[in-house]
Order: C-alpha cells, then sequence, then structure tokens
C-alpha cells in the first residue's frame, strides 16, 4: 500500500497532542509559550529519524496512540518507557521503526512515566500558528486534540539520515522516565519575602506528592505542609515564567509547566530551572513523591 504521506489515527488515547519546541516570544500578547513538556525526549525522538529539533512530534499521555501509515515511513518512540508494535509484531522503542503502506504502529501504555513522544521522519506537516505546529490546551491555539479518524500530514525529510540511538547524541535511555521521588531545585524569587522563614525552612525537609489534579498548565501538589504567608493582601497580577512555582491560598506549591498562564496574581516562590528538572516534572504520575532543594545564590 502506498500513497500520500500521512499517518491516520486509530486509537487516540487519553491525550495525545502535536507539539514542537512552542511559541516563546508572544507572552504580551497573552499567549502562553506551550511546546513539549519533556523537551528533552521531544528532541532525542527528532534526532533517531533525522528531523530537526523543531520539527512537530505527537505527545501521548499514559496510554499511548494507534496510527496507520498511508505510505512507507521511519518513527521512532521516546519518553515514557512504553511497548511498540508495528502491524503486531513488538519493535524498539527508541530506536528509528520502518513502517511499509498500511502498516499499524501501536504506542501502548507507559510502564513507567507519563508521556511518550512518536516522531516521524520529516515531521508532522499540521498547520503553523504563530510559527509554531503546538496545541496550546490554556489558549485553544494550534491544531486540536486527536480524534480517531484524524490525518495527520507529514512533510518531505530534511537532508540528514536517519541516524539510531548511537548517532542521536545520547541513549535512548536518557530520556526515561521519572523515578519514584521528584527531585526539584527551587530557585528563591521573586516573591519569597510573602511566605514566612519558618514555612521556606520547613520547604526543604518536607516532602509532597504529584496531585491528580496535574496537567500540561501544571504540576499541582499535595500531602506537604501549606506555606504560610508572612503578609497580607493580595499581588496585582504580574508576568510568569515557565518553571515558576506559584503558591495559592491553600499554601501548596503549583509547578506551572509548557501550558501556563501568562500573568497570575498569586505569589511566586520561586523558579526550577529549564531542562532535566522539568522533564522530569512532564514524566511525574500523580502519587509521586516532590522534594524541593534549594539552588542558586538567594
Amino acid at each position: 500500500m502506498s500513497g500520500p504521506r500521512g499517518l491516520l489515527v486509530l486509537r487516540a488515547g487519553a491525550l495525545t497532542t502535536v507539539q514542537d519546541r512552542g511559541r516563546p516570544g508572544y507572552a504580551h500578547l497573552g499567549v502562553p509559550r506551550s511546546g513539549a513538556l519533556d523537551a528533552g525526549a521531544h528532541a532525542l525522538a527528532n534526532r533517531l529519524v533525522g528531523n530537526p529539533v523543531a520539527a512537530a512530534t505527537l505527545e501521548t499521555t499514559l496510554d499511548g496512540v494507534a496510527l496507520r501509515a498511508l505510505a512507507p515511513v521511519t518513527v521512532a518512540v521516546t519518553g515514557a518507557p512504553c511497548p511498540v508494535r508495528a502491524s503486531g509484531r513488538a519493535v524498539a522503542w527508541g530506536e528509528p521503526v520502518w513502517l511499509p503502506g498500511g502498516a499499524e504502529l501501536d504506542v501502548g501504555r507507559a510502564v513507567s512515566g507519563l508521556r511518550s513522544y512518536v516522531a516521524v521522519r520529516g515531521g508532522f506537516g499540521v498547520p503553523a500558528v504563530l510559527g509554531s505546529r503546538a496545541t496550546d490546551l490554556l489558549s485553544g491555539l494550534g491544531p486540536p486534540v486527536l480524534t480517531a479518524g484524524t490525518l495527520l500530514p507529514v512533510d518531505p525529510p530534511g537532508p540528514d539520515p536517519v541516524r539510531g540511538a548511537d548517532g542521536a547524541g545520547a541513549g535512548a535511555g536518557a530520556a526515561a522516565a521519572a523515578g519514584s521521588e521528584l527531585v526539584l531545585p527551587l530557585r528563591l524569587g521573586p516573591r519569597a519575602d510573602w511566605f514566612t522563614a519558618e514555612s521556606i525552612a520547613g520547604l526543604w525537609r518536607s516532602g509532597y506528592r504529584v496531585s491528580a489534579l496535574s496537567n500540561r498548565i501544571g504540576l499541582r501538589t499535595e500531602a506537604g505542609p501549606p506555606l504560610r504567608r508572612a503578609r497580607g493582601g493580595e499581588l496585582p497580577s504580574e508576568g510568569m515564567v515557565l518553571g515558576a512555582v506559584q503558591v495559592p491560598p491553600d499554601g501548596l506549591p503549583v509547578l506551572f509547566l509548557a501550558d501556563h498562564p501568562v500573568t497570575g496574581g498569586y505569589p511566586v516562590l520561586g523558579v526550577i530551572p529549564e531542562g532535566p528538572p522539568l522533564d522530569a516534572a512532564a514524566q511525574a504520575r500523580p502519587g509521586t513523591g516532590v522534594r524541593f532543594t534549594r539552588t542558586g545564590r538567594n
């Protein structure tokens, strides 16, 4: 079977979206950054199939996705480890897989972690909005959440060859899911002075858990000691950045992820740096332990 380059969605999974590196630089217009939550796994999937890291991939949530190739394509799956099958036959996770036209790719339920990434050689060619193909759940920009029957176009491949894990610059295991505890390095500020010194000291000694209310907008915590305010009143809304740890009135920290709002009125205790800590947060399932550690000179 051969036809137009594309992949047909047979099973959409719980929440599968198209993601790339997002649309930074539009916060002044009220547009969130969005993009892949596990940026490292997204980049690795693209490198495995010879794509630039900016190419669009699919981000699945917990139970994967099933696709049919309309023409021969090469794909790779990274992020949360999961079983991968091509027309019923087990194939490699974290390696390029060639699919003939008509073949079905089934990305199964995550064994650990939460989000897997599916790259196709050439990248998914959905229309770009403000320079990005990312689905933003907060603003509604970008392609809709995938449903069965969606046809995903695939762009022509670039000049770089399919590399496999040995040539991808990192082993596929580098994108493996977070472990039993999520450790988040926190740089205090800009509103740490809104909280008592005792509360902040207790933060470093205490543990929290990832709440089931977490999503692409933010990782919510539960089961830890509330942070107590040192002052009353509320702040005027101010800018929010990726990795900001905001503290709502219940005192339980919320870590802002890619689809976070661009402004907020609750005080920001500190910021988690981009890179591996936020990638790990993207893979933390509800119930995972969370511990904050102090970083920076604040």
